[in-house]
C-alpha cells in the first residue's frame, strides 16, 4: 500500500466506504460507474450502460493496482476493494479477483502487473480457464487461452474440472461486495 495512502487513513480514520463504484470485467480492466451506470443494473448484469466508463489513465490504473486488496476476516471477508487514501472503495468482479495474462514461457502475471506462482489450475463447464497462484484466484485472459492449452497439454498444469458458480465459496471472493452489503444491512 502506497505511503500516502496509510497517511491518509491515520488522519481521516473513520471515512465510509463506498460500494458499486468501481469494477473489474473479465479481461482485468477497471470501469468507473457512477449514478447512471448503477441504476443500468449489476455490474456482471451485461446490461447496456451497466459496466460504466473504463478507466484509462495509466497512472490511475497504477495507483488502484498498487493499493487494490481483500478484506480477510468478518462480514466482509473475500470482499476485494481499492484503499482509495482514508476510503475504502469495494469492487465489483465480472468474474475473479485476479485476471492472469500468461508469457510465451509460461509465467503469469496479475492485471495489476504482478508476478505469481500458478499452484493449481482449474476448468469449468464453459471451458475458463482459472489458475490458484500464491497471489489469490483469478481468470486466465482469453487472449492467453491458446498458451494456456499448450500448458495443458505439455502437462505443466493439471486441470480440475468444478463448476463455475463454485469458485467464488471455493476460492473465497465475493462478485459483488455491493449485493453482499446490502443484504447484510
Amino acid at each position: 500500500m502506497d505511503d500516502i495512502v496509510l497517511q491518509a487513513m491515520a488522519k481521516w480514520p473513520n471515512v465510509p466506504a463506498c460500494t458499486g463504484w468501481l469494477g473489474l470485467d473479465a479481461r482485468g480492466q477497471w470501469w468507473m460507474r457512477d449514478d447512471r451506470s448503477q441504476a443500468c443494473g449489476a455490474f456482471s448484469s451485461g446490461q447496456p450502460g451497466a459496466k460504466g466508463s473504463m478507466l484509462s489513465h495509466e497512472k490511475l490504473i497504477a495507483f488502484i493496482a498498487r493499493n487494490y486488496l481483500c478484506t480477510e476476516e468478518g462480514a466482509y471477508a473475500g470482499q476485494w476493494y481499492f484503499q482509495n487514501g482514508p476510503q475504502r472503495v469495494y469492487v465489483e468482479l465480472e468474474a475473479t479477483p485476479w485476471v492472469w495474462r500468461v508469457r510465451d514461457d509460461f509465467t503469469i502475471e496479475a492485471h495489476t502487473g504482478k508476478e505469481c506462482k500458478p499452484q493449481r489450475c482449474v476448468l469449468d463447464e464453459h471451458g475458463c480457464v482459472y489458475l490458484e497462484t500464491d497471489l489469490g484466484f483469478g481468470l486466465v485472459h482469453t487472449l492467453d487461452m491458446l498458451l494456456a492449452a499448450d500448458a495443458l497439454e505439455r502437462g505443466l498444469w493439471v486441470a480440475q474440472e468444478m463448476l463455475r458458480s463454485e469458485l467464488p465459496q471455493r476460492f473465497g471472493y465475493v462478485r459483488s461486495p455491493q449485493k453482499v452489503q446490502v443484504a447484510q444491512a
